[in-house]
């Protein structure tokens, strides 16, 4: 007889004819409704946008399976007498109407929560303040390199809840957490990841301390058999193992820790009771930048104890990126082009640009966001051989650049295009061998292109057409 998942079962027992409650049709909500509604719930449903602004083929559904739908302004108002809620990352767990339900004794819970309560698999769990989404799907191809079959959710991939029928105890669940899907979290993963702590979403939470406090749900609920993988150089996250109930493993870029994970002058190592053993040199891998050294030492942490080295070494080799992330996109001719159409800031263009050893030929510019271009002048002129321009906010970078080589008296070609065309078959002529060409535009996209994922989509396509 095959695998049964008796908690899945039971959950589908309890839900049939309960009053259940959706709060916002995000992404991760929307395939709730026919699995509700297969399983014979009483859904109502609520949203804070107006019923006009919902996509036309959704409130179909929602009539023709007779679900209730409260919208607008007031729309938390008739939240009351539910069994059950299912709270989306954006509703804060301490909203008024939210309080009274879980006093009254409704079961306040979401989504992923309910695909880690049910799921029989193993899971991991990412959260941090930068660097999760690199290492979440870094974590996901090494499992797949060895061959689990795994599941990519979370803020990533698809909403997995209704896959858990699905799942059996030998699958690996693979999850990207926010701080907004922890608030409440009342259960952890079995491998939990905290890439960093740094002061974030501080318009959302009451405090920074709050914050953090979210993020440690993560461990929170895991036992003596459960791993936490912890960033030693950070303060925050290296005082957490005084919290933590499982097997603590560290990596740091830092410090030669006598047990972890560590980037040692180019290199990445496993220290075991002092003894430090060669995994790989950065030299041989897609990614770039310190930051992903980081991110690379989390992921061999994060699967030490489910994938071999030489499993892990040879998935780090193919990673080409997290898309639009310093994407690698193709070699021609000696140089090696990249995609970093997340590039929305100069702040995140300093870190592309510092992510390369090699001269940089730079293709910026797009849409004025009102930004202040002058940090990004003296790290152009440390690290590009030539820069070409493009969109509204190309005079501005120009500008704050050719200020700072007449104070360093340098000087630099500054190439001006129309389309992002343009610029591509100018950095092809520029470029020199072992040189990088680097789209990361310092602006955001909205002046010629839908979004950053559209902009890079069309760069990595004319790329490929070279």
């Amino acid at each position: 007889m095959g695998f049964v998942n008796e908690k899945l079962k039971e959950f589908e027992t309890y839900i049939k004819g309960k009053k259940v409650a959706i709060i916002g049709l995000g992404v991760s909500n929307i395939p709730l409704l026919d699995y509700l509604y297969q399983k014979g719930a009483t859904v109502s449903i609520f949203d804070k946008k107006e019923k006009d602004a919902f996509d036309k083929e959704l409130l179909l559904k929602i009539e023709k399976y007779s679900f209730t739908l409260y919208s607008g302004k007031d729309f938390l108002n008739n939240l009351k007498g539910f069994d059950m809620i299912f709270r989306s990352p954006s509703c804060r767990p301490d909203t008024p109407q939210l309080l009274a339900e879980t006093e009254r004794g409704a079961i306040v819970t979401s989504e992923i929560e309910m695909l880690m309560k049910t799921c029989p698999g193993t899971v991991i769990g990412i959260t941090g303040s930068d660097g999760k989404t690199t290492t979440t799907n870094l974590i996901y191809q090494i499992l797949k390199e060895k061959g689990y079959n795994t599941y990519l959710g979370g803020n990533l991939g698809i909403p997995l809840f209704t896959k858990v029928k699905e799942m059996t105890p030998d699958d690996m669940i693979v999850l990207e957490l926010s701080s907004f899907q922890l608030m409440d979290m009342q259960i952890s993963p079995h491998i939990s990841v905290i890439t960093n702590i740094s002061p974030n979403h501080l318009d959302i939470h009451k405090s920074y301390e709050e914050y953090i406090d979210s993020k440690k749900n993560i461990f929170k609920y895991q036992n003596e058999n459960d791993i936490l993988v912890l960033n030693y150089d950070n303060e925050i996250t290296k005082n957490m193992k005084k919290e933590a109930n499982g097997k603590v493993i560290y990596f740091s870029k830092a410090e030669k820790l006598e047990n972890g994970v560590i980037y040692d002058n180019g290199i990445i190592k496993i220290c075991e009771d002092n003894v430090r053993r060669h995994v790989i040199n950065v030299k041989d891998v897609h990614l770039r930048g310190m930051h992903n050294y980081e991110n690379i030492c989390t992921a061999i942490a994060a699967t030490s104890s489910l994938v071999e080295p030489e499993v892990q070494i040879e998935a780090i080799k193919k990673f080409k990126g997290v898309e639009h992330r310093i994407e690698f996109v193709r070699e021609i001719d000696g140089v090696k082009w990249y995609n970093d159409s997340i590039g929305t800031s100069p702040t995140r263009t300093i870190a592309g640009l510092n992510a390369f050893d090699e001269k940089i030929v730079l293709i910026a510019g797009g849409y004025d966001k009102h930004l202040d271009y002058t940090p990004i002048a003296k790290p152009i002129i440390e690290n590009v051989s030539s820069l070409i321009l493009m969109g509204a906010t190309a005079p501005k970078i120009e500008e704050a650049v050719k200020k700072e080589l007449e104070a360093q008296n340098k000087k630099m070609p500054i190439y001006h295009c129309l389309t992002l065309k343009e610029t591509v078959e100018k950095a092809k002529e520029v470029a020199r061998p072992n040189e990088i060409v680097l789209f990361s535009p310092a602006s955001a996209s909205f002046d010629l292109f839908k979004n950053f994922e559209d902009r890079g989509n069309q760069f990595k396509k004319l790329v490929n057409e070279i």
